[in-house]
């Protein structure tokens, strides 16, 4: 056996045998003994989570908070997450579960990124919810169809269900926004805040009810004077309209899951100026145009339905319209359905990166 190097030929110098290194096992712990919840909001690194089973915590509500497992990684858990956690699930105060998995999702809504040096990137937003409710207010601020345009290509992707809802309908008639949405099959439903509370605020219980729900829409919308009406224990804050800019402001600043009185959730999400779809493939994009969709069956084989594109059937229907008012209404949504896919293809050359 060749001696050990130690630096020195002096042999009163006696060095210690090194400690052989034990290689790390990629075996994990299986964690049967964990139990299972739904992440209902997420605070600087720290999950809160209600169990599956509420009785095990000290004080009955099913409650916890958890911190991450290492192995789990980094941005992988988003608010509607059903998660495995091990340790301290007592919920009493300053005491900390670790969440050590995530269950299969069955639905996940991403948008995209569409500024910086992160532009293109995915982002997941809410996970297993069944229903996108699209808050949209008929005046003060005025509908911005491009938004609900984007929400629910957004929604089909994710294989959740549309619902609009338009709010203050008492300020602006919504026939014609109906008009666009409701022949794509969308379910549209309208809210007027009155002296004696929400008008219209039971058909939208009944259709929120049993499932978990999640509200987008842009600030000043009414998303969280919507959920103050339909769980008024959320008490989410609501804000105000700034009369010059048009625009509202944002008081909901994280997600936040509530449980409905009814059943099921409702998750709310802070208002934004845009919601990215370039995550879409463009394959899918028409599936948030269902009219769309139906019109580009007569379209030759292999068109792209880009601008410009020679026999597109898109454009043979819009211009075919016999009314200006009809022709202006086509040409808005097929211009709609372009500006996605642009964004789509522009998401996947390299070259535009």
């Amino acid at each position: 056996m060749a001696r050990r190097d130690i630096g020195t030929d002096d042999p009163r110098v006696r060095v210690r045998p090194g400690k052989g290194s034990r290689p790390r096992t990629k075996v994990r712990p299986a964690h049967a003994d964990a139990v299972t919840g739904m992440v209902t909001r997420i605070d600087r690194g720290h999950y809160r989570i209600h169990l599956d089973a509420p009785s095990l915590t000290e004080d009955g509500s099913g409650d916890i908070t958890a911190m991450k497992a290492r192995e789990l990684g980094r941005g992988k858990v988003v608010v509607g997450d059903q998660v495995a956690v091990v340790g301290d699930v007592s919920g009493r105060k300053d005491t900390l579960a670790r969440m050590v998995r995530i269950e299969p999702r069955r639905t996940l809504l991403l948008r995209s990124a569409e500024d910086g040096d992160s532009a293109g990137s995915q982002k997941p937003v809410v996970a297993n919810a069944d229903l996108l409710v699209v808050v949209t207010a008929l005046a003060d601020p005025p509908p911005r169809p491009r938004m609900i345009d984007r929400y629910l290509v957004a929604a089909y992707d994710a294989g959740m269900e549309p619902l609009l809802v338009l709010t203050k309908s008492d300020l602006a008639d919504p026939t014609e926004l109906l008009s666009l949405y409701q022949p794509l099959g969308v379910r549209c439903l309208a809210t007027t805040i009155t002296e004696s509370g929400i008008s219209g605020i039971e058909v939208v219980r009944q259709a929120l009810t049993g499932k978990v729900s999640v509200l987008v829409g842009h600030s000043g919308v009414g998303k969280s004077t919507l959920i103050n009406a339909l769980v008024p224990a959320a008490n989410r804050v609501t804000g105000h309209v700034n009369e010059v800019t048009g625009r509202g402001r944002h008081t909901s600043t994280n997600l936040q899951a509530v449980v409905n009185p009814d059943g099921g959730w409702v998750i709310d999400t802070p208002g934004v100026r845009s919601f990215g779809v370039a995550h879409v493939a463009a394959d899918d994009v028409l599936r948030g145009f269902a009219d769309l969709a139906q019109v580009a069956q007569e379209c030759p084989r292999g068109c792209s339905h880009e601008p410009g594109v020679i026999d597109c059937a898109l454009d043979q229907w819009a211009d075919k319209a016999d009314e200006a008012s009809t022709r202006e209404t086509r040409c808005g949504r097929v211009d709609s359905f372009r500006r996605l896919l642009t964004a789509s293809l522009d998401a996947q050359d390299p070259t535009k990166a």
